[in-house]
């Protein structure tokens, strides 16, 4: 299970005000071939965390995933390989770097995502946490940490191997920009837990659907249709914006 999402962010210091910095010009979305006159935040299965200010995916931004020792990486790795290997597909400038010891008071160094281990790091037991930080100058994402909750290793807490590869790229989504996808789908005037749209084709919710959805079945631990469309418009929307 994965927390809700957790923010960090270049600017509080500065206390800047939540605006664009950038004209938006016209320009055709990333899904539904829809035209718009700004950046697109939500579509059907996915949800832009524009509400912290990230608002698209910088595609001549080096992204890096970090970790903090060896091991870690190690452990970490073979779950994240194939997701990698899908958003790099989808046009996200992501790589898996090496080791770096972060520094939790502060931003992460442009494009880093370091991942890392704690003990119940939002303070409740089997939930991790994603951190996404914007670039001030043109509300990109700038990077982000990831802390999974070491419960999941230590025996303390009970999570599928299915659950737990879906959780590890669940927070990933949230460091590039992705928040929770859950809507109100049987119209009650609550958006719920668990309550997010299938797709049709596989029948499973979205892995950054609240908590964690993807694949239950052996192509867990990758993205599903309606995430790669939420990270293709992170992306469209660097256009959007003119964010080079």
């Amino acid at each position: 299970m994965s927390s809700l999402p957790a923010h960090l962010s270049a600017a509080h210091a500065a206390g800047l005000p939540l605006q664009r910095t950038a004209t938006p010009a016209t320009a055709t979305t990333a899904t539904g071939g829809l035209t718009a006159s700004g950046p697109v935040f939500v579509g059907t299965g996915w949800r832009i965390t524009s509400q912290f200010r990230t608002y698209c995916l910088n595609p001549n931004q080096q992204y890096t995933i970090t970790f903090p020792t060896q091991a870690i990486k190690d452990r970490y790795v073979p779950y994240l390989t194939t997701a990698v290997s899908q958003l790099v597909t989808a046009g996200v400038n992501l790589v898996i770097g090496g080791i770096e010891t972060p520094d939790y008071n502060t931003v992460p160094p442009q494009g880093h995502i370091q991942y890392g281990e704690a003990y119940r790091p939002v303070g409740t037991p089997g939930y991790s946490q994603g951190l996404p930080c914007y670039n001030t100058a043109n509300n990109s994402v700038w990077g982000g940490y990831v802390l999974i909750d070491s419960e999941y290793w230590d025996g303390t807490w009970t999570i599928t191997t299915t659950k737990l590869k879906n959780t590890l790229i669940h927070e990933l989504g949230h460091t590039l920009g992705l928040d929770h996808c859950n809507s109100d789908m049987n119209s009650d005037g609550t958006i719920a837990s668990y309550e997010a749209v299938k797709d049709p084709a596989n029948g499973c919710t979205p892995v950054m659907a609240s908590p964690n959805g993807g694949f239950q079945d052996s192509r867990a631990g990758t993205y599903t249709p309606y995430d790669l469309n939420g990270f293709k418009q992170l992306l469209a929307n660097a256009t959007i914006l003119g964010v080079s």
